[in-house]
Order: C-alpha cells, then sequence, then structure tokens
C-alpha cells in the first residue's frame, strides 16, 4: 500500500523561498554564549542573532554573580565591608579596598600616615600587573594560544608570593583598610620586591615577542572590534578600553589621588598600524590596541613601584581609627584608576556608624555596555577577540 503522504507532489515553493542559480538561503538563529563558557569570561551570557557565521546581534544578560554588595555596605561598618570590596574585581582587590578606604577617610577627614600612602600604592600597583597577567594568559587562550597562559600564572605566583607575606592572603586580601593598611610589610620584603622587578621587566618584552606580534594573534585582534574614541566616551568606558581608543585619560596622572602626582610615568594609548613597530594591520581601538595598552601598562607600573621602594618612609603604617567610627552626616563620592578602569564609591552618612547609602560605579558594568554596539556584523569566532579584550569581571559588574 503506497503511504498517500509521501507519494503526493510536494508543496510549490512561494515566491519568498526561492533560492536563484548561486544564491545561498540562510536562516537566522539565536545563540546561548556563557553562563558557562570558556571565553566569557565569568558567568557571563550573551544572547546571539546570527545569520551562519555572522552575528547580526549580541546581547548581554547580567545578574548570575549579584551578591547585594551594596546592600551589604549599608548594614555593615567600614572595616567590616573591606573583605566585601575584595569580591568585587578579585583579580585586583588591592585596588578595591584602596577606592573605598579613601572614601571613608575623606568623609571623616581621617589623615594617613606617609608610609601607609606609600606601601598602598605599592600593593596597588603590584596588583594591576597581577590583574594583566591573568588578561594576558587568559586572552591567548581564547585566542588559541596556550603558552602564554603558563608564562602569565607563572609571574603572577611572584606578585601572590610577596602579597602573602604582606598579609597571609593571595586573592582576596583586605590589607587596605581605613586608616592605611592593616600591618607593616617584613623584614626583607623590600628587597624580595626589588628583585621580582629586575626579573619581571625584561619578560614583558617577551610577552610581546611570544604574542602581541605573533601574526596568528594580530590577525585574530587587529581592525576586530574597533570602538572610536567618541564612542568610548559616550558609553562611560575607562580604562585601557578608553586610552585603548587613543584617549590619554588615567586618573593617576590627570586628577592625581594619594601620592601618584610625586612619581613619572607615562599613559600608553591606542596607536595606529606601521608606528613605533606596531603592525600595519592595526588600527586605534581595536582588540589588538585593547590588549597592547595592558601590555604597556606593566612596563608604567614597575617605574612607580620602583620610585615608591626608593622614596618609602619610615614610621606607622595605620592612622588611630575608633573602635566604634561614626560616620559624620554628608556624602562623598571617590574614584580610583583600578585595573580595569575607574572604580566609585558613593558613601552616605548620617551620623551612625553604618553608611545609609553605598553605591559602587564597576568600570566592567560601563566597559561592558558597549558589547551590543561592537559586536554588530563581526564572526562568532570575534565575539571571543572583542569581549576578551574588554576583559570584564563579573563580580564588578553585578555587584
Amino acid at each position: 500500500m503506497v503511504d498517500p503522504v509521501l507519494s503526493s507532489p510536494p508543496e510549490p515553493l512561494a515566491d519568498a523561498d526561492r533560492v536563484g542559480p548561486g544564491e545561498i538561503r540562510t536562516e537566522e538563529m539565536l545563540i546561548n554564549m556563557g553562563p558557562q563558557h570558556p571565553s566569557t569570561h565569568g558567568v557571563l551570557r550573551l544572547m546571539l542573532r546570527t545569520d551562519g557565521e555572522l552575528v547580526l546581534e549580541c546581547t548581554p544578560h547580567i545578574g548570575y554573580l549579584h551578591r547585594c554588595a551594596e546592600k551589604l555596605g549599608e548594614n555593615l561598618t567600614p572595616v567590616q565591608f573591606i573583605p566585601i570590596t575584595d569580591r568585587l574585581d578579585y583579580l585586583a582587590a588591592m585596588n578595591n579596598n584602596h577606592a573605598y578606604s579613601l572614601a571613608i577617610e575623606k568623609l571623616v577627614g581621617m589623615e594617613v600616615p606617609e608610609r601607609a600612602r606609600y606601601l598602598r600604592v605599592i600593593m596597588c600597583e603590584l596588583n594591576r600587573i597581577a590583574s594583566h597577567l591573568v588578561s594576558f594568559g587568559s586572552y591567548g587562550l581564547d585566542m588559541g594560544a596556550f603558552t602564554p597562559f603558563l608564562y602569565g600564572f607563572r609571574e603572577r605566583e611572584y606578585i601572590l608570593d610577596l602579597f602573602e607575606q604582606a598579609c597571609g592572603a593571595r586573592l582576596t586580601y583586605s590589607y587596605l583598610s581605613i586608616g592605611g593598611v592593616t600591618q607593616d610589610i617584613p623584614d626583607g620584603w623590600v628587597e624580595r620586591c626589588t628583585r621580582f622587578l629586575d626579573y619581571f621587566e625584561p619578560k614583558i618584552d617577551e610577552y610581546n615577542d611570544l604574542l602581541s606580534f605573533n601574526q596568528i594573534f594580530v590577525k585574530r585582534t587587529a581592525g576586530v572590534g574597533v570602538i572610536s574614541a567618541a564612542d568610548a566616551i559616550a558609553y562611560g568606558l575607562t580604562g585601557p578600553c578608553l586610552r585603548g581608543s587613543g584617549v590619554k585619560w588615567d586618573l593617576r596622572k590627570c586628577v592625581p589621588y594619594e601620592i601618584y602626582d610625586r612619581f613619572e610615568f607615562d599613559i600608553p594609548v591606542g596607536l595606529a598600524g606601521g608606528s613605533d613597530g606596531i603592525p600595519r594591520e592595526v588600527v586605534v581601538g581595536d582588540s589588538w590596541n585593547r590588549y597592547f595598552v595592558r601590555m604597556q601598562e606593566m612596563k608604567q607600573s614597575v617605574r612607580i613601584i620602583r620610585q615608591c621602594l626608593e622614596q618609602l618612609p619610615a614610621g606607622p603604617v595605620r592612622a588611630k581609627v575608633p573602635r566604634v567610627l561614626k560616620l559624620p552626616a554628608g556624602e562623598v563620592y571617590v574614584e580610583t584608576e583600578g585595573a580595569r578602569g575607574q572604580i566609585g564609591f558613593l558613601v552616605v552618612g548620617d551620623g551612625q556608624a553604618v553608611p545609609r547609602r553605598v553605591k559602587i560605579r564597576g568600570p566592567s558594568f560601563c566597559n561592558l555596555s558597549i558589547a551590543p554596539l561592537v559586536c554588530r556584523q563581526v564572526l562568532v569566532a570575534d565575539i571571543a577577540a572583542i569581549i576578551g579584550s574588554i576583559d570584564v569581571v563579573m563580580g564588578e559588574v553585578d555587584r
């Protein structure tokens, strides 16, 4: 017996479905990239609308790491809240400690000892290097290069050893606290830090030979995900994402805080291809420039740390902090230059020991906001290059 369905002639194609000679008919598809994708740098979900290999639209979905950090800040004393700031950008926790401590000290009018101010800068710059090393290694991994990941983490271990000697922790430190730092560095720490800098500085050029100027890496990142200076400013980008677009803006130099005005260092920015040995394919504001700014920043951080170690004064490392620190009525907003951009803390006091309001500006949150704009009309494989160059940490995106 013949199946009437199978034996019946096919339905004629509508005009819209007809494909002419040499034409390929495609359909749009929605693809989830994340939240546990190896190239999304955390629990980030990207909803991609694709036409074949071409990405037409990219929508970030956040909130998978939301831990109510701001609400916790309104229910804890400032000293109790310091460990929570470690969990924002957990790859550069010292910088979060620093920004919040400066905000509280400004609100209560507290003076920090000179030695503590130098130690703060040393730790923040070491943590900046450690964070950029993770970015360097993981970005190489995203692009298919495994060796840079091993090299970056090898050097990062030396920095974590220095942190462990200073405060006992290797990831979340709570070392920079209200009034200064929790304790002084041990004997011989300055010499060990100097030896590390002597060892590490030449390694940056090795990294550039290994990855930055590797032809395959350049082909994957140069001219991909270009962000103009105007768009970078309009979307509130800061840090390497802003400087990679050619904008020479760094709070440490342009609006100095702590003691950064005492040091000589430069602000690396994105460069056009063909100048200063930069590959010809490179465009200002592309993924390669955002990556390369971080490589150059590590050299400047080494310069700052060396000057700090040479000028490091003796003396106490923490001001006298009352057991119950009352926050006067009023509000302050303090921004510092973190590893990923400007970290901001708004703190509102009303005479109690606990702030009335705490608001956090996470640089990764603002930097990620440009993804829908820059991830259009690119290949699916380019999404990893673009998101990796933005270098988000979801702890400070979700807060």
